[in-house]
């Protein structure tokens, strides 16, 4: 069983406890820059996608098909976000939305606005029958183990944020867009969705900051249950 440092534990445990933490991240120490930590990290993506995608392959065909009976409209979702030195790439998820959802928002001017602050709705009309389930238990981000593939993502770091979004990160913009963005990170483990805009900007720049392969590998421990139990998510 793999031991994660003591260390990396603290920061899961006072993040999930909602705790500031007193770290100045203008001194952020960008640790992944390294040559050797980068050939870590993309090895434990590697060693880790390669075989689940192979194991999961069943489970992928099985929510594309299901994914193409419920509505009209392309299977694969591509949506354009920011990347490492602020490079803009496809991330690729199942489609959880109705191909017309511009038109269906357009009836609701509250979500609309809501939508505009948050970049994220808890009560979504654009999220179709499979959707919603499938975004409950982050099943539509599986396609993006091909990003991780393509070394566009990792598998554990940052969100992924649209280039529109990144205003909303200030004087942390160059900080974030040092690193790739993660599948899973801290704020998967700490209320997902449900958290607000501003403790999302601090967990991504709490993890830029003390990152090592110790904190990724006790991230994806605890993503697993998070993910389970579906709370904060939609």
């Amino acid at each position: 069983m793999i031991q994660a440092p003591t260390a990396a534990k603290t920061l899961i445990e006072r993040t999930q406890r909602g705790e500031a933490l007193p770290i100045d991240f203008t001194r952020s120490r960008r640790t992944q820059s390294g040559a050797f930590n980068k050939v870590m990290k993309a090895f434990v993506d590697y060693m880790l996608v390669i075989p689940g995608l192979l194991l999961i392959s069943p489970l992928l065909f099985f929510i594309a098909v299901l994914v193409k009976l419920d509505s009209p409209g392309p299977i694969i979702h591509r949506r354009r976000v920011l990347g490492l030195d602020g490079r803009v790439f496809d991330a690729y998820k199942f489609r959880t939305m109705y191909v017309n959802g511009d038109d269906i928002l357009a009836k609701y001017p509250k979500l609309r606005a809501e939508l505009a602050r948050n970049y994220k709705l808890k009560c979504d009309p654009r999220v179709t029958r499979i959707g919603h389930w499938l975004r409950k238990f982050s099943l539509d981000e599986l396609p993006q183990l091909f990003n991780v593939l393509q070394q566009d993502m990792s598998l554990v770091g940052p969100r992924i944020i649209t280039p529109n979004e990144i205003k909303k990160y200030g004087q942390w913009g160059d900080t974030l867009m040092s690193v790739m963005p993660g599948l899973t990170g801290l704020w998967q483990i700490s209320g997902r969705s449900d958290t607000s805009y501003d403790e999302r900007v601090r967990l991504d720049m709490e993890y830029i900051h003390s990152w090592s392969v110790g904190l990724d590998v006790n991230i994806i421990l605890q993503t697993i249950p998070a993910v389970l139990k579906g709370d904060g998510a939609y």
